[in-house]
C-alpha cells in the first residue's frame, strides 16, 4: 500500500514524533511504501527523529506527481493541502481537537475546527476523541489506534527500588510559552513544596524560566535523554488545559515514575487516581502542593502509585504492536466505500455560518472601542496632557497626585462612556 502523511514540518514535537513511529513500523514491518510530504518550505533542519532514515521525505510538489492508495492528514492545517494529492482515500489523523489549541478570538480557531467536517475517514489515537467525533460526525468512520511506546527506548525495570531518604524527585515538561502547557503554573506549585524536593524542567527554551525556580533546566531532549531523566524522577507533573493522548505521564510510568496531574482530555486513558497516579485541581496551586508534600513524606504511598504505574506500563502496547492497528485501519480504509462527498456538508456549511457572526460581533466591538477611546486618545496628543504628564513623573508631585486620582479616573470615566 502506498501511503502519504502530511506534515507541516519535522521539528520536534510529540505529534510529529507519533506519526514519524507510526510511519516507521508500517515500512519496517508490513511493507508498506510510505512518504512523509512536508506542505511548507523547511526553515530549519529536521530532528532526528528514530526511524526518520527509513522514511521517504518529499515535498508538497513533488508528491502532486504521485498517486497513492491512502493520504493521511495530520494536523489541521495540513487537510488544506490534503486533496491536492491524488489518492483513493483521504483519512485526518487526529490527535487532539486542535481549535483548543488557540484563543476565543483568533481566526485559527474556528479555521481548526472546520476541518472536521471535511469529507474524510478519521483515525485518532485517543478513546476520547473517537467518542466525541462519532457523535459530531456520525456519518463519517472513525477507527481508534492508541499510541505505542518504545519499548527499547523506554525500557521498564522489572520492579521498582523504594526511594526513603532522597527529596522527591519532580519533572516537569513542556513548552513555558504554549499557554495551555500550564508549565509557569507547575513551577509555581512546586515552589509552594514544604517538604525536601529537586525540580527538573524540560524545555527547549531555557530564557522562558526564571533563575532560581527550577534546580536543574535541561533540553531540548531526544527520547532516550528523556526516558533516563524519568528513571531518575519520582513523579511527572503537568497542569496541562489541552492534551490529546496525554503521552508523557505514560513514559514516565514506563520508567517507574508516578504522575500527579489535572484531570486533562487524556488522562482516563491509563491513569487512576490513587492507584498509579494522583489528580489535582487546576486552580488550585496550595492543594496541589499539598498533594505533592504527600508523596515526600509518604514513602509508602509514592512507592504503590509507582509500582502500579509500572504495570500499567507493562500492559500498554509496543509501537510494533499499535502499528499493527493501524495497518488493519488503512487496509480497511482502502477497501471499504469512501465516505459520502457531501457528508459534512450541512454541518461545514453552519460552521462556517457561526464563525462569520462570530467575527462580526468581533468587528462590532473593535469600532465600537474604537469610538469611545477617540476622546481620551485626543486628550493625550494636547501639549497641556504632556505637560501634566511630566508634572506626574516629578517626585513632589507624587503626594499631590494621590489626592487627585479619583477624580482622574471619574474624568476618564466620562470620557469614555
Amino acid at each position: 500500500m502506498k501511503v502519504a502523511f502530511l506534515l507541516n514540518d519535522l521539528q520536534l514535537s510529540g505529534g510529529v514524533g507519533v506519526v514519524v513511529q507510526h510511519a516507521r513500523e508500517l515500512v519496517l514491518r508490513h511493507g508498506h511504501d510510505v512518504t512523509l510530504v512536508l506542505v511548507r518550505e523547511q526553515e530549519a533542519a529536521p530532528w532526528e527523529f528514530d526511524g526518520l532514515a527509513h522514511l521517504h521525505v518529499e515535498g508538497l510538489d513533488d508528491a502532486r506527481d504521485e498517486h497513492f492508495d491512502v493520504a493521511i492528514a495530520t494536523w489541521w492545517e495540513t487537510t488544506y493541502s490534503l486533496f491536492e494529492l491524488e489518492a483513493d482515500r483521504y483519512v485526518q489523523f487526529v490527535q487532539s481537537f486542535e481549535d483548543r489549541f488557540y484563543e476565543r478570538a483568533s481566526a485559527e480557531r474556528p479555521a481548526a475546527a472546520m476541518t472536521l467536517d471535511l469529507p474524510v475517514t478519521f483515525v485518532t489515537e485517543a478513546r476520547w476523541i473517537a467518542d466525541t467525533l462519532r457523535e459530531v460526525r456520525p456519518d463519517a468512520p472513525c477507527f481508534y489506534v492508541r499510541n505505542g511506546i518504545d519499548k527499547g527506548v523506554f525500557a521498564s525495570p522489572e520492579r521498582i527500588e523504594a526511594r526513603l531518604q532522597e527529596p522527591l524527585r519532580v519533572v516537569v515538561e513542556g513548552n513555558p510559552r504554549v499557554w495551555f502547557k500550564g508549565v509557569y503554573e507547575a513551577i509555581g506549585t512546586v515552589g509552594e513544596m514544604r517538604e525536601p524536593h529537586h525540580l527538573t524542567v524540560v524545555t527547549g527554551d531555557h530564557s522562558t524560566i526564571v533563575a532560581g525556580t527550577a534546580d536543574r533546566v535541561v533540553g531540548p531532549l531526544s527520547q532516550r535523554e528523556m526516558a533516563a531523566l524519568y528513571a531518575e524522577s519520582d513523579v511527572v507533573f503537568k497542569l496541562s488545559r489541552v492534551e490529546g493522548m496525554f503521552g508523557p505521564p505514560l513514559e514516565g510510568f514506563h520508567m517507574g515514575a508516578t504522575c500527579v496531574v489535572a484531570p486533562v482530555t487524556g488522562v482516563d486513558e491509563y491513569i487512576v487516581h490513587g492507584w498509579n497516579g494522583m489528580l489535582v485541581d487546576w486552580d488550585d496551586p496550595s492543594g496541589a502542593a499539598r498533594t505533592l508534600d504527600l508523596l515526600a513524606r509518604d514513602r509508602r504511598l509514592l512507592t504503590f502509585l509507582r509500582a502500579n504505574a509500572l504495570e500499567t506500563a507493562h500492559s500498554w502496547p509496543s509501537w510494533e504492536q499499535s502499528a499493527t492497528f493501524m495497518a488493519a485501519a488503512l487496509d480497511r480504509i482502502r477497501r471499504d466505500p469512501p465516505p459520502p462527498p457531501y457528508a459534512g456538508a450541512r454541518q461545514l456549511v453552519a460552521d462556517h455560518r457561526l464563525s462569520l457572526e462570530r467575527h462580526r460581533m468581533l468587528l462590532h466591538e473593535r469600532n465600537e472601542y474604537r469610538r469611545l477611546a477617540k476622546p481620551a486618545l485626543r486628550l493625550k496628543q494636547t501639549s497641556a496632557w504632556q505637560q501634566l504628564k511630566r508634572l506626574r513623573e516629578h517626585r513632589a508631585m507624587q503626594p499631590v497626585w494621590a489626592l487627585l486620582r479619583p477624580l482622574t479616573r471619574r474624568v476618564r470615566s466620562k470620557l469614555t462612556g
